[in-house]
């Protein structure tokens, strides 16, 4: 893999954790989603 193909994954995943634990709790339930899970979730968007 590529270095720019990683800091772009990378940059992926940081977004989407940021995204992620500016909603409340309610929000991520709306979309089945624990705080406990973000970062797998995350890892997943990300690849």
């Amino acid at each position: 893999m590529s270095m720019a193909h990683s800091f772009n994954n990378w940059m992926k995943y940081r977004q989407t954790v940021s995204e992620l634990n500016r909603m409340n709790n309610r929000e991520l339930a709306d979309l089945g989603i624990n705080r406990e899970d973000i970062r797998r979730v995350a890892r997943k968007a990300a690849k």
